[in-house]
């Protein structure tokens, strides 16, 4: 298995400051709750504004992970079974529930 990390960073020559691009705290956020040998797990979205993914991580918990594309809030709801619940995501956010 090959894992690849490129850390997205940006230092113009010209004035030697570091700037973080939105893909570095992408990667820093994924790697926060996705643990080592998770495995990715099925995951659907009614809506085209968001984009969500989920994984089982070793421990048994499952870490699902919703971007919001959109210029505005967004209240959806998130279906675990029979399990239901409703919850809010701001603009251009990216969020992580943990179950």
């Amino acid at each position: 298995m090959f894992r690849i990390f490129v850390l997205h960073q940006f230092m113009p020559i010209q004035t030697g400051e570091l700037t973080y691009t939105p893909t570095y705290y992408y990667i820093g956020h994924f790697s926060k709750f996705i643990k080592p040998g998770a495995k990715c797990v099925s995951t659907t979205t009614s809506r085209s504004t968001l984009e969500s993914t989920s994984f089982l991580n070793i421990d048994g918990t499952i870490a699902t992970i919703v971007m919001n594309k959109t210029d505005k809030k967004i209240s959806y709801k998130l279906a675990i079974g029979n399990v239901e619940t409703t919850v809010h995501i701001l603009p251009h956010a990216m969020q992580t529930i943990v179950y």
